[in-house]
């Protein structure tokens, strides 16, 4: 181990989930409160913390070759985290000398103790999983941000065979209540205006309110809908098992929780999904989506899909385009089956040559882009609120998110974080074109915008505005 000097500026580069965002925040909130500074654009930073992410084939290597090229490169001091830390441990600096730092997902606010070790020339690794102990240690939120993650809840018990997360995130366990709103209110204080609540299964939160009761992931939305200044709830990853009715009643009743659900079901085949251990069927899973639609008709539904999977036939691939077309998604994320090192699945026979799985991810997507884009182009001429979050690439242009989760560009002078009613124009595969009609102020009054429309018709415009979407 090499000794350093004391490192004046950071980056963290996160890669993954967005669990590795909200992480890698965190982690540069922690270096900001011991006088570090983030390193600016272009700026050689003295310390760089890669975020690794570890659910797809050859995450690993990647992470070596982001290492070899940051030694090369001559930076101070190198800490590797997230989840190929968790799974790789001592082994990393063992393969990789010129790394300073290692340090799991559940670890991560040790790290200026790590960071003071590693000065020392000291090893400086910690792969423990003190969960409870982590968002105690934390500093008070503080980010300033039109849309910000807040986890709630990390880890998995369900074991699915394909699935490192058991391994490298631990139990699931649900931070307390109290810690929650705490943080929400810190977010939204700083200039929060959204807020989406993260969980590797998000879905399975539980515990006991500020008065004792037993409570759900639906009863800390309800909570988080009465924050003063909090306009926008999001949540993900759900687990189909963990969608109760009450969470999804909450669709239907809670103001501030956008028409937007992601819930992966990986096949269409219920002898894929059991060879998954994934422990609901396609049927379970149409009828939740049939009673979310039910509950807000609007709704926008989002899904995983894996092509592949150890002894996938050619007619339980035709099976997951089935439920693909029943279901009629407005995004997805699908990937080709990733063996990964110590999961059941990766030791199963009928492991799936490549060229079919790519055949396979080529149908699939084509599917899904075809789906992504009709849900798109049923938005053109609806009115609808858009929370303006980053600046567009032409002068005057910001982009923000419509309730659905598109990205819509327009061009106004309101400012990034303002909530503005939109005419959508026009619509391509991955975001929308608007223009802007009102603005929204904080006490939810429209205020004319200079030049343009008049009011917006009556009626809620969140529900109306997919009026008549493919079903």
């Amino acid at each position: 181990m090499r000794q350093t000097r004391t490192p004046e500026t950071f980056r963290v580069k996160s890669f993954g989930c967005q669990m590795n965002v909200y992480d890698g925040e965190r982690m540069a909130e922690l270096l900001g409160e011991q006088g570090m500074r983030a390193a600016s654009e272009g700026e050689d930073a003295d310390l760089v913390v890669l975020n690794t992410c570890h659910i797809r084939e050859k995450a690993a290597e990647k992470v070596y070759s982001d290492i070899g090229r940051l030694a090369k490169a001559g930076t101070p001091m190198i800490a590797v985290a997230g989840c190929v830390a968790q799974a790789e441990g001592a082994e990393i600096p063992r393969r990789a000398p010129g790394v300073d730092i290692v340090v799991g997902p559940q670890a991560y606010h040790n790290l200026p103790e790590l960071v003071r070790l590693a000065k020392q020339g000291q090893r400086a690794v910690d792969t423990d999983m003190p969960i409870a102990s982590k968002f105690g240690a934390l500093p008070e939120r503080r980010r300033q941000a039109t849309s910000a993650f807040l986890t709630v809840q990390e880890g998995c018990d369900k074991f699915c065979t394909y699935c490192v997360v058991p391994y490298t995130r631990g139990a699931e366990v649900s931070r307390p209540w109290t810690a929650i709103l705490d943080e929400a209110k810190s977010l939204v204080d700083h200039g929060a205006r959204e807020i989406i609540l993260l969980g590797q299964n998000v879905n399975a939160w539980a515990g006991g309110d500020d008065k004792g009761r037993d409570q759900g992931l639906d009863g800390l939305i309800r909570a988080l809908d009465a924050l003063p200044g909090l306009e926008r709830i999001r949540y993900t990853t759900s687990h189909p098992n963990d969608m109760k009715e009450s969470l999804i009643r909450a669709h239907a009743e809670v103001p501030k929780l956008m028409p937007y659900l992601h819930l992966p079901v990986q096949s269409g085949s219920d002898r894929v999904l059991k060879a998954m251990n994934r422990s609901h069927s396609s049927k379970s899973y149409l009828e939740i989506i049939e009673r979310v639609r039910a509950a807000r008709p609007d709704i926008a539904i989002s899904g995983d899909f894996i092509v592949g999977f150890p002894g996938e036939s050619d007619a339980e691939f035709e099976e997951t385009l089935g439920i693909v077309a029943a279901v009629n998604y407005s995004q997805a994320f699908s990937f080709k089956y990733s063996a990964r090192p110590g999961t059941p699945a990766a030791e199963m026979d009928q492991q799936v040559p490549g060229e079919v799985m790519d055949e396979r991810l080529r149908r699939l997507q084509a599917l899904l882009n075809t789906q992504q884009l009709a849900f798109n182009q049923a938005s053109v001429g609806r009115r609808t609120e858009v929370l303006l979050e980053r600046p567009g690439r032409k002068p005057g242009q910001l982009v923000g998110k419509s309730p659905w989760l598109q990205s819509v560009h327009l061009e106004t002078e309101a400012a990034i974080g303002d909530l503005v009613e939109v005419e959508i124009l026009s619509a391509g595969p991955n975001s929308l074109a608007g223009a802007e009609l009102m603005r929204v102020g904080p006490s939810g009054h429209a205020a004319k915008s200079p030049g343009l429309g008049s009011g917006l018709p009556g009626g809620n415009p969140r529900v109306a505005a997919f009026e008549g979407q493919p079903a």
